[in-house]
């Protein structure tokens, strides 16, 4: 009986949502990059036709794309990528402390966080939070040299 881990397919699927909005943001130009919270100065090269923002936000959606196949992967949707459980417990950690930089933000230097860093913060929680809860739940299976379903 093949075991689907849900938690691990839920964040996958958010991986590639960002990975695509990334993209979008791209096809979007500059406004698109206001509203997204890339700031002005993004922005503002954006309109100046610079190579910098794409550039970057092709970066960023390249590795939301990789992270959402390591989420299939530990789930069994496709085949064992290479230091499986390894990449899964960095990527859930980098979501996690990514979300939880608001806290020193907030204490730290409070005039820095608005709105954006609020929603992003509490995104990158939710998307964590599915990676490490899927991540423990296949833990033992994910341990295996070859993913049995």
């Amino acid at each position: 009986m093949k075991t689907i881990n849900k938690s691990l397919i839920v964040g996958g699927m958010l991986s590639l949502v960002a990975a695509l909005l990334h993209v979008a943001v791209i096809l979007g130009g500059p406004d698109w990059y206001r509203f997204f919270g890339a700031g002005e100065q993004m922005a503002v090269m954006a309109e100046n036709g610079s190579w910098y923002p794409p550039t970057i936000t092709s970066g960023i959606a390249f590795v939301l794309f990789i992270w959402g196949l390591y989420a299939f992967s530990g789930a069994g949707l496709i085949g064992r990528l290479p230091l499986l459980r390894l990449g899964l417990v960095i990527i859930s950690a980098i979501y996690l402390l990514r979300g939880l930089a608001i806290l020193p933000a907030y204490f730290m230097a409070p005039e820095m966080v608005d709105s954006f860093l609020v929603w992003s913060s509490l995104i990158c929680l939710t998307y964590g939070f599915f990676y490490a809860l899927g991540t423990a739940q296949a833990w033992a299976r994910l341990s295996q040299r070859k993913i049995n379903p």
